[in-house]
């Protein structure tokens, strides 16, 4: 019998009364965590020290926390709408203010992207597992309990967004191979995935379903696409055969890449690549529409694959699937969208556990045969010369967010006939040092080694790796180095003997510079390339300031470069919009000097980018 309840504090009384005081909790990554149901039992378990509680997750979602007065008063009147009413995950502000009580253990295997830097208690528990060893991880806690929000259509249920641990779990306990107690919590605007996703509600321990939705979904705001992401987005598209696989991820990169396929599906790619000024490569051609389709094989499903399933570029389909996911997290658009599909149409896009879609053992010979021509497609931090990859933590020990599934896909590159792996990354950064390249001789941390080095792609073009001596991969990352940095990485690999001193970097790679970039894609921007290729949240005013207040961030960490933005808003005709800029961030009318001045920087910030 499943117990049914319609208050979370009733569910932890059952949880506490028949499963026990010491609790190994299992919770699912990202969105399908019961905020309300452990955010209950963290508090008992803060009252009442005779509770034990051992958490295994990963992901933990939370608004952002402003960092400085300008991002507070970007940020705080547009959170709700923004990130969603989500409510703060009680564990995650204990750990964060050092308040956590020894009862109560967090671990991790993967973080929200720079979330957690330099907060000591979960950079000592992160665990670093592949995404499909974190099931192994976990089974080793012998978890008793496992927590998750579902979806529900009447009496059917669904794993919904996270089937990628929690699908292989059900399943060993079906077999007789762990032992827990599933308590679900049913949340009606969670889109009903059918297929592999459905379970049966005797499969529940406890079911919740409250008389109001328990929060609102966590929703992922969409940063702008800027020129550099579409121009990597447009190297990449030359990379993806029509008939093959395709896995991306999530970030700028991923919706460049999404959209770049668009524009090859409506032909309108073409006119853009006449003019790119940089190396195509004679062995990267796809440029022309699908005819055949895509497979999408993903451990995450984001807004760029569904986008890509609605234009009609995913279509081919494997036991009745155009795409096998492990889990999602995206905007409230995207749920929305999900939702609106069509029963039958969505189960065309079928929920797995990652053992399924990040590895290819188990069914291998089936897999061997549906993955044809995969193009696994994932973000770098950063990339050394020799080309091992940095996309997970710093050299110093932290962790910025976790190896998660890259490793796994850039292991199946290598393992499928006729794959590759795709690390995107833009040329430089800037930074509190000022400007520095991403591409480096040498760094302190790997994610994925020098020996599966394969395909890595920047702004000004496509470096092939594969099967390269040290000497060539060297040279062809040069090749797609920002220019203001070549010079000294050649140098630096000839002084290491990794380089031969009579090598030049070819004449046709020496013009790679942001200007360079701008001349080429300029014409188009908005246009065939527009900043939000899938929509945003943000109100029209705030795309408006987003770009100021990013170069009034990079500005604020030199003085020299605030006082040059701070002097153009004292001189010059406003920018268009600024009035209303200005009264949307509460400066219209700033009192004390340090108010004034980022007012002043913030309008100069504003003119540069009229």
């Amino acid at each position: 019998m499943t117990e049914r309840f319609d208050q979370d504090a009733a569910a932890i009384d059952w949880i506490l009364a028949n499963v026990g005081r010491d609790l190994r909790v299992a919770l699912p990554l990202g969105l399908g965590k019961p905020v309300t149901l452990i955010n209950e039992l963290v508090r008992r378990a803060c009252d009442d020290h005779s509770i034990r509680l051992d958490i295994f997750t990963a992901l933990t979602l939370e608004r952002p926390s402003p960092s400085s007065d300008m991002e507070r008063r970007f940020l705080e009147p547009a959170l709700d709408r923004l990130f969603g009413a989500y409510p703060q995950v009680e564990y995650a502000r204990l750990l964060r203010e050092g308040k956590l009580p020894d009862n109560i253990q967090v671990t991790e295997f993967f973080l929200q992207a720079a979330n957690w830097l330099k907060v000591a208690p979960m950079q000592q528990n992160y665990v670093s597992a592949n995404y499909t060893h974190a099931l192994d991880v976990l089974l080793s806690q012998r978890p008793n309990l496992v927590l998750q929000l579902l979806a529900g259509e009447g009496d059917r249920l669904s794993l919904s967004c996270n089937t990628d641990i929690t699908g292989d779990l059900l399943a060993l306990r079906r077999k007789g191979d762990a032992d827990f107690a599933f308590v679900g919590q049913v949340h009606p605007d969670l889109p009903f995935m059918p297929g592999p996703a459905e379970m049966d509600a005797t499969e529940c321990a406890a079911l919740v379903r409250t008389k109001e939705k328990p929060h609102d979904l966590f929703s992922l705001v969409k940063r702008p696409v800027g020129l550099r992401d579409h121009a990597i987005g447009l190297h990449a598209s030359r990379l993806i055969p029509d008939g093959g696989t395709l896995q991306i991820g999530i970030g700028e990169v991923g919706d460049a890449v999404a959209h770049a396929l668009i524009l090859r599906q409506r032909r309108q790619v073409t006119p853009i690549w006449e003019d790119c000024p940089f190396p195509q490569g004679e062995s990267f051609t796809e440029t022309g529409p699908f005819e055949t389709g895509l497979y999408g094989v993903t451990e995450m499903l984001v807004d760029g694959m569904l986008a890509l399933f609605e234009e009609g570029v995913i279509r081919r389909e494997v036991d009745g699937a155009a795409i096998h996911a492990g889990f999602f997290l995206d905007s409230r658009d995207f749920y929305e969208r999900l939702r609106a599909l069509p029963e039958e149409r969505r189960a065309r896009i079928a929920m797995m556990p990652v053992s399924f879609t990040n590895a290819l053992y188990g069914d291998e010979d089936a897999k061997r045969t549906a993955r044809v021509d995969a193009r696994f497609v994932n973000a770098a931090m950063m990339v050394t010369l020799l080309g091992a990859a940095v996309s997970d933590g710093t050299e110093d020990g932290q962790v910025v967010s976790g190896v998660g599934g890259q490793f796994n896909f850039v292991d199946q590159a290598f393992a499928l006939q006729g794959a590759r792996a795709v690390l995107t990354l833009p040329a430089t950064r800037q930074g509190k040092g000022g400007l520095s390249s991403n591409i480096r001789w040498n760094y302190g941390h790997i994610t994925i080694p020098r020996h599966l080095r394969d395909i890595v792609v920047t702004e000004y073009g496509i470096a092939d790796l594969r099967g390269k001596s040290d000497a060539d991969t060297i040279a062809a990352l040069i090749r797609i180095a920002d220019s203001r940095f070549q010079e000294e990485l050649a140098e630096t690999a000839k002084s290491a003997g990794k380089l031969p001193e009579s090598w030049r970097l070819p004449k046709a790679a020496r013009n790679n510079t942001p200007e360079t970039l701008r001349a080429w894609l300029a014409p188009h921007e908005g246009d065939a390339l527009p900043r939000f290729p899938f929509g945003t949240d943000f109100s029209g005013i705030e795309q408006v300031l987003l770009p100021a207040l990013a170069d009034l961030r990079t500005a604020s960490n030199r003085l020299p470069a605030l006082m040059s933005l701070a002097i153009d808003g004292l001189r010059g005709p406003p920018a268009p919009q600024e009035a209303e800029a200005m009264a949307r961030m509460d400066l219209s009318g700033p009192a004390g000097w340090k108010t004034r001045l980022a007012a002043s920087a913030l309008r100069g910030a504003l003119r540069r980018n009229a």
